[in-house]
């Protein structure tokens, strides 16, 4: 769930060439579709090994994450021979499976012996099951992701902070557990000057226009006690997604981003999160984890200047999953080389490898494995994360759904509009339209 830009990343489409080996089906060229980010430069790498391994040239067709969405469903809904693969976000499984866009794999998988069992449970669920919960795979995880947090991590060793922050707030200065201390360290930053320059608290998620603000929002409202909808009853929404925990968890959202960001913070997600820490503005930033080893390289603020820590607690312990899973598009004239494909990747050395280059594998064997958590410095935050994530919605009217919440949300955050209490009420009726255009309600 992430949308970012080319520019950033410094991204084009690649092509790989290598040649051959015998005993697997062959296709003279497969195209492989994703985003355009650093973790698609390590996918391009990695993939030399399958080219010279089959003798099958890998194409790759990246597009910035602002173009993404619309670029690729088009693409599936056409029913395009563009891709013959596809990394797809995790909200298009139930579209995608339920309009026939892509292979299911379960029958590939029982024959080539490859076990969803050895996959991260939650990122099984999250990138490879439709309906949610079921043993039916349209996906092999293929980039674990989530949103966590960066600090300065100098800034908070400075014996003179840590000094002054302990004899106002009775505690250490260090990474937060839990909300109340997140907000004490971003109120105690704000307009604080360090180093001759004036800086801030945090930057967090407030984008409207496709889903930042849902994608930062959700990870307080998970842990004040937010639902999607009943456990017992599907899509009866009343009284969990407008709980007054949830009104609780919003409300405070809001007190964040009206105590302790930087100025001009009304429209932030990734790129500019991620801008606002490298370039000095903030004490911490929200972000996924993609971005984590990127800035840790950052020569300004990178190595001994940064750490790394999961989503706090409250009532609850949840972060956002993001992240995809990678599926063989139906319409594909060569669906046994992209299963061919599946089959490499899936493969343990492969995995290793994958995380090694900057991919961040979903397989258990390689995130706990005995070194992981010491293979890079963001390695346990990001374990730590991946243990406690909870996705948004992935029905095939996800994209309305979103487009619910974004509205709802920030004009309460950021525009200041009406409470809590109604914009989460506001939510349900949007959703319940949704759901009932849908035949569901």
């Amino acid at each position: 769930m992430q949308k970012t830009s080319k520019a950033l990343f410094g991204l084009a489409t690649a092509f790989v060439m290598s040649s051959a080996l015998p005993n697997l089906a062959k296709a003279d060229e497969l195209t492989l579709c994703w985003a355009a980010w650093d973790p698609a430069n390590a996918l391009v790498e990695l993939s030399k090994d399958f080219t010279a391994k089959t003798g099958t040239q890998m194409k790759f067709e990246f597009v910035p994450w602002t173009s993404y969405a619309d670029r690729f469903l088009n693409e599936l809904n056409s029913h395009g021979k563009l891709c013959d693969l596809i990394i797809g976000d995790s909200q298009w499984i139930g579209g995608s499976a339920e309009n026939g866009h892509y292979v299911k794999l379960n029958d590939f998988f029982d024959k080539e012996g490859i076990k969803m069992d050895d996959f991260v449970p939650a990122t099984v669920v999250g990138y490879s099951e439709w309906p949610k919960n079921t043993p039916n795979y349209w996906a092999l995880p293929a980039m674990g992701d989530v949103v966590g947090w960066t600090y300065r991590k100098d800034w908070f060793e400075k014996p003179e902070l840590q000094k002054e922050f302990k004899e106002k707030y009775g505690h250490d200065l260090a990474a937060p557990k839990s909300y109340d201390e997140l907000k004490q360290i971003a109120e105690f930053f704000q307009k604080r000057e360090i180093d001759g320059k004036t800086v801030y608290g945090a930057s967090i998620y407030t984008e409207r226009g496709s889903e930042g603000i849902t994608m930062g929002v959700t990870n307080v409202l998970y842990d004040w006690g937010f639902q999607y909808d009943n456990p017992q009853k599907p899509y009866d929404m009343e009284g969990f997604v407008n709980s007054a925990d949830a009104v609780k968890g919003l409300e405070f959202y809001k007190s964040l981003y009206d105590c302790c960001t930087p100025p001009g913070s009304s429209n932030v997600y990734m790129v500019e999160s991620a801008d606002a820490f490298k370039s000095g503005q903030v004490a911490m930033q929200m972000n996924f984890a993609f971005t984590w080893p990127g800035l840790y390289k950052d020569e300004k603020v990178g190595g001994d200047r940064i750490g790394f820590f999961p989503n706090p607690a409250e009532k609850a312990h949840f972060a956002q999953l993001g992240g995809q899973g990678i599926s063989v598009v139906s319409y594909s004239d060569k669906r046994d080389s992209a299963l061919q494909y599946i089959k490499w990747f899936a493969q343990p050395d492969v995995q290793a490898k994958w995380w090694e280059l900057g991919g961040f594998s979903c397989l258990n064997s390689v995130v706990n494995a005995p070194d992981f958590a010491k293979s890079q410095p963001y390695a346990q935050a990001f374990l730590d994360s991946m243990a406690i994530v909870k996705d948004f919605w992935a029905e095939p009217s996800y994209a309305s759904l979103l487009q619910a919440m974004q509205k709802r949300v920030h004009n309460y955050v950021v525009a200041g509009n009406g409470t809590a209490q109604e914009a989460l009420d506001g939510l349900v009726k949007d959703w319940s339209d949704v759901f009932k255009d849908d035949g569901k309600i």
